[in-house]
């Protein structure tokens, strides 16, 4: 529409919607970025003794982190309308800020796991979540049996 040579008439209706349909494509990209760390961690930091026995600072953190998703995926949720929900005042760089404090807790908790892995290097064998699963019961052999066979 910008192109057209009858844009004169709409031209602050045409940039508008520019500027909106810009702060929507950020939005999404950051939110989708944002929503797949937060739903990989959430299991990790919340469901995990172990993480947050090793990593209580990350793991109060994370909490927050899981409280200010909650927020703004609840709001989403009453506005249906990208638009509106999407050109929020401050939603991205509160998304911003949020993927920079995911990536501190992803760190630290990747750092504790190699930590384990130079320990003992059969873990380099099995998942993140079999590894945690590994360490957090490692005192009942039940548990961890099934894990048995990914590292030897």
């Amino acid at each position: 529409m910008q192109l057209s040579k009858y844009v004169g008439y709409f031209e602050k209706t045409v940039e508008s919607w520019k500027m909106d349909l810009g702060t929507i494509y950020e939005v999404i990209l950051i939110l989708i970025e944002v929503q797949k760390s937060w739903s990989f961690l959430e299991n990790l930091f919340i469901g995990s003794q172990e993480v947050q026995r090793e990593l209580p600072n990350e793991s109060k953190q994370f909490e927050q982190i899981h409280k200010d998703m909650l927020v703004i995926l609840e709001r989403g949720c009453q506005i249906k309308n990208a638009k509106k929900f999407c050109t929020q005042q401050g939603l991205l760089k509160q998304l911003e800020s949020l993927e920079e404090r995911l990536k501190v807790c992803e760190k630290a908790l990747n750092r504790f796991l190699d930590d384990k892995r130079c320990a003992f290097p059969r873990f380099y064998f099995v998942s993140v979540n079999d590894l945690l699963d590994i360490l957090s019961n490692g005192s009942t052999p039940e548990k961890i049996n099934r894990h048995m066979s990914k590292i030897f």
